[in-house]
């Protein structure tokens, strides 16, 4: 297990000083934040606080993305979904029966609502609160709400977990006091259920986690005391995640979304096994069926022994999830690892797994992944149906969730810390706006291209000076980092993967910059063949393929249990195949010992439509040497075949490729065979 106190502090007599000492110490997080909820005793303290979604207006591509999501699918669904329709849904009625019930409305509105609040857009608020009143309206005398989804004769409480994280973001948002009594009475109900009717099945016995993140919510809003002994309920009766070597399921939703329940629980426990059991089980997945870019692992839909190929792909879904969990167990440990692996799936992974205009999507996204069709590649993919294409009337679980990624990935950038300061965990332009130091309320500023440039500026705006610490955290990735001040350099050793604090007496108009030096480096897939990763900075490149895209109807290739609204305008949402129109199977000449002579860096002007996850628009690209490998082919299954063992041995003649930016390549290979 790594360690969990990981900041590295440097003492200085103001913000403006040009040299500091230098002093490794743990975080102190025996305090408790004086303006942000923390935990409560006998919880464990908070290493970091979540802000409120109030607190942050984006700017660059990730406000880009927000408006296109808006414009897009997740703007629209309400429109082309059946399980959104607002007649016989059973969210909207007291009985809780209806034809349309189960996770999709929550999966939908916790992106749809968070992003309704981020662009201050009073029409997705409306709409998003149109539900909520729904819910709190309709709660039943006992405590219950929601559809009532009865599984063997049980309550099956799943589909109530994602909706309770909706409430929780609108009471951030508005302070509605009807959203605490409300998880209060359906918590009292919950604690009454009889253990052998409570969490028994699938889905919500491994999902009790979320249950339990928001039980200790309201534990943190209210003090009583009675729902730490339903906590311990929901530990005592979820799916054991704490097994050695093994998991309870191997679903790749589960898998991401569920391994941190034990974490959560060592919040109430303090026993450091239940830590360790989070940190084994993401270790265990990634040894396994993660030996590959991305942040990911090979789980289509569930991770199955010998198939652990860079072909093998992961659901949407699973992407939104994982960082999910990468945010709690941020604020649980301290530990910015996280944030590495966050950063990891959100510049590497999660863009390709969406058109463009964000107006379609695909259930499954591989690392290696050379066609996007409408075939069933089963059993080289383990699900049987067209999982491969972007449909916008299909992938219903990951049509409704995938909303939530950015809109989370943004309301975790800052958070607060225990000694009335800011942390700045996932660089992006924007504001964050906070009560720090004695109480002043101070916007950060933040101006960046990142990941595509490796400077981040930060202005302080704040209407009087105030004393408070800001803390930087340095990419696992980053060998040499600096850090000015007013332009002055400060003397911190900036050490990878910890965090630099720079305390000061901050007035308006100061300015913080953080300079990220991009560097080449090269990952060795020992387990997958010996193939190759190149990076540079925190992204990760593939070969540049050039992507043929065919138009379907969507109804005609929607995967068998997608549903839709009769009106639903199939003109207006066009799915799409991609299919490779440049060869593909190349492995690289690479000097592991001097990259520089391997790969050149071009760099392309900054988009003007602000979104550098294409091909065509991608701000840096990768020059490099390699040779065709004839017999990797397109296997059966109609996948690329898995990889040849490297040092491949290829007749061919050299030829110059252009590797791009992982994240914005739908069609990729980000795992390269090696040739001599």
């Amino acid at each position: 297990m790594k360690p969990i106190k990981l900041l590295t502090f440097l003492i200085a007599a103001s913000c403006t000083c040009a040299t500091a000492r230098q002093q490794k110490a743990d975080v102190t997080i025996n305090k408790t934040n004086s303006y942000y909820v923390s935990n409560r005793l006998p919880l464990r303290p908070s290493a970091f606080i979540k802000l409120p979604v109030t607190s942050f207006k984006p700017r660059g591509y990730l406000l880009k993305f927000l408006q296109l999501q808006r414009e897009g699918l997740t703007g629209n669904l309400g429109k082309i979904s059946a399980w959104l329709a607002k007649t016989d849904n059973a969210w909207l009625t007291k009985d809780g029966k209806g034809k349309w019930g189960w996770e999709e409305v929550p999966y939908w509105l916790k992106g749809y609502a968070h992003i309704g609040y981020l662009l201050h857009d009073q029409s997705m608020i409306n709409e998003s609160k149109f539900w909520i009143d729904a819910v709190l309206n309709n709660q039943r005398p006992d405590g219950d709400f929601g559809p009532v989804v009865l599984r063997n004769g049980k309550r099956d409480l799943w589909t109530n977990m994602p909706m309770l994280w909706c409430l929780q973001s609108y009471y951030e948002y508005s302070a509605d006091p009807r959203v605490l009594s409300f998880m209060s009475k359906y918590f009292k109900w919950e604690q009454a259920l009889p253990d052998s009717m409570f969490l028994e099945d699938y889905w919500e016995n491994s999902r009790g986690g979320d249950n339990m993140v928001s039980v200790y919510w309201l534990y943190n809003r209210t003090g009583e005391s009675w729902l730490l002994d339903l906590a311990t309920k929901i530990d005592r009766n979820t799916a054991n995640w704490r097994q050695k070597d093994n998991l309870p399921n191997w679903h790749n939703v589960n898998i991401v979304q569920c391994y941190r329940e034990p974490a959560t629980y060592y919040l109430q426990s303090h026993n450091p096994a239940d830590l360790e059991a989070t940190y084994n089980d993401f270790k265990l997945v990634r040894e396994i069926y993660g030996q590959v870019p991305g942040g990911l692992f090979g789980s289509d839909e569930n991770a199955r022994k010998g198939y652990d190929d860079p072909r093998q792909a992961v659901e949407t879904c699973g992407m939104v999830e994982q960082m999910t969990s990468d945010h709690f167990l941020l604020q649980f440990t301290g530990d910015p690892m996280w944030a590495d692996n966050c950063e990891d799936i959100a510049f590497n992974t999660f863009p390709a797994a969406f058109m463009p205009d964000y107006r379609s999507l695909r259930y499954l996204t591989a690392p290696n992944m050379v066609v996007s069709d409408s075939r069933n590649h089963a059993p080289g993919i383990a699900n049987e149906g067209p999982f491969l294409m972007m449909n916008p009337f299909s992938s219903r679980c990951c049509q409704h969730n995938h909303s939530a990624g950015w809109a989370y990935y943004i309301d975790n950038s800052w958070m607060a810390t225990p000694d009335n300061g800011l942390v700045a965990q996932l660089y992006t332009a924007g504001d964050v706006t906070a009560r720090v130091g004695d109480g002043t309320e101070v916007t950060l500023s933040t101006e960046t291209h990142y990941p595509f440039d490796e400077v981040i500026d930060m202005t302080i705006k704040t209407s009087k000076a105030v004393r408070f610490p800001v803390y930087l955290r340095i990419p696992a990735w980053c060998t040499n980092a600096s850090i000015t001040v007013n332009g002055k350099p400060i003397a911190a050793k900036a050490t990878p993967g910890t965090y630099v604090q720079v305390p000061g007496n901050w007035k308006n108009g100061d300015k913080i910059k953080l300079t990220l030096p991009m560097q080449l480096k090269m990952r060795q897939w020992t387990k997958n063949k010996n193939s190759v990763s190149i990076n540079y900075g925190a992204l990760t490149f593939s070969l540049k393929i050039k992507e043929e895209y065919k138009q379907q109807d969507s109804k005609a290739t929607a995967i068998w249990d997608s549903r839709w609204q009769e009106n639903a305008d199939v003109t207006a949402w066009p799915s799409f195949e991609i299919y490779p129109a440049s060869s593909w199977n190349y492995g690289l000449l690479v000097d592991a010992n001097n990259l520089n002579k391997s790969f050149t860096v071009k760099k392309k002007p900054w988009p003007k439509g602000d979104d550098p996850f294409t091909n065509a628009t991608a701000p840096i690209e990768l020059v490099a040497t390699g040779k065709q490998i004839p017999a990797w082919t397109i296997d059966q299954h109609g996948l690329c075949a898995v990889l040849p063992q490297s040092p491949v041995a290829a007749a061919g003649a050299p030829q110059k490729l252009t590797l791009v930016p992982m994240g914005g390549a739908r069609l990729r290979i980000s795992a390269f065979p090696v040739v001599k």
